[in-house]
């Protein structure tokens, strides 16, 4: 009788659990299938399996810096650096790679100098209480000049074969740079929905007065959101430069605004205190899919610029009718 209860009241939470998934990602979902079934109208190639790994070995970059950017938004912040992040972090390897530092200690030395930017970013926003948006607009001109200044403002091109296989080689038949992004997706989705930590963000961006009350240091809790936003970027920094073979000061322009655009596409909330995972990766490939699909039809450049920031428009738009509702 007991293992009969147990077994009813399990089937009734998997219910409760798959209508809140539904209900949570239900539309993101349904438009990214019309967008799949426009797209196969259109070019008999989109469905192809090579062209599906294609649009999320694409995304990849983008969705690793959106999962960072979704940290920023959820505390209410934002972080437009990431974009100059990614350039610097990549200029840093390939000067590393030249001066002929073992490949492990040049991405150690990478990610060490993302955690350095995201500190100085954390600790400028929530120390000294300078807006994020100020904040990541001055240092996004900061990191892309020491990146130009580091690099006389040309491409350096890198040929160590083990920072090549990074972004280039695949393993079971699946590129680096896709298994990245999925052991990333979840540690970031771990982070955000089963710790301490990631509930105290939640809370945070949800209502920064009362997190403080709580005893939250919120602080604290802004610098490593900073840091791990950063970090996210120099990963993508390092993926990049691998599959361009090589470092280009001027690389990632723009990143930011997609990254932002990912994780809003994913429900990610820009007044802060909601927003997942799993949601930013879906708003990542719709990215990618809009962008596949459009230069399948051969769209030029500028209309993609146009049909992405509708896309947006009608994002944002939602968020804010959806607020509205629960005031």
């Amino acid at each position: 009788m007991a293992n009969t209860d147990s077994t009813a009241s399990g089937s009734k939470m998997a219910r409760v659990s798959n209508l809140h998934l539904m209900k949570t990602y239900g539309g993101i979902l349904a438009g990214l299938l019309v967008l799949m079934i426009i797209f196969s109208i259109c070019s008999p190639y989109f469905l192809k399996v090579n062209n599906i790994l294609n649009i999320i070995l694409q995304v990849s970059i983008i969705a690793i810096s959106a999962f960072g950017m979704t940290y920023a938004l959820i505390i209410g912040g934002i972080d437009l650096s990431i974009g100059s992040t990614i350039a610097l972090s990549g200029t840093a390897a390939a000067l590393l790679l030249q001066m002929n530092i073992p490949f492990l200690a040049v991405i150690l030395a990478v990610l060490l100098i993302g955690v350095v930017l995201g500190a100085f970013n954390g600790v400028l926003i929530s120390k000294l209480h300078i807006p994020a948006f100020i904040v990541t607009v001055a240092t996004m001109g900061i990191y892309r000049g020491i990146a130009y200044i580091t690099t006389n403002g040309v491409p350096i091109s890198i040929k160590d074969p083990s920072f090549l296989a990074l972004g280039n080689n695949a393993v079971l038949g699946i590129q680096i740079p896709i298994i990245i992004l999925f052991v990333l997706f979840f540690i970031n989705h771990v982070i955000l929905s089963k710790t301490k930590f990631g509930r105290r963000a939640y809370i945070t961006g949800g209502n920064e007065e009362a997190a403080v009350y709580a005893g939250i240091q919120v602080p604290k809790i802004k610098i490593w959101v900073y840091i791990i936003t950063s970090l996210m970027a120099a990963i993508s920094g390092l993926i990049l430069a691998s599959r361009l073979y090589s470092a280009q000061p001027n690389a990632a322009s723009g990143y930011e605004l997609d990254a932002i655009a990912a994780a809003v596409l994913g429900g990610t909330s820009l007044s802060g205190g909601s927003g997942r995972i799993l949601g930013t990766l879906l708003g990542a490939i719709i990215i990618g899919v809009i962008n596949n699909g459009m230069n399948l039809m051969n769209v030029p450049y500028f209309y993609q610029l146009i049909v992405k920031g509708l896309v947006i428009l009608v994002a944002v738009f939602v968020d804010v009718r959806n607020k509205k509702r629960l005031v």
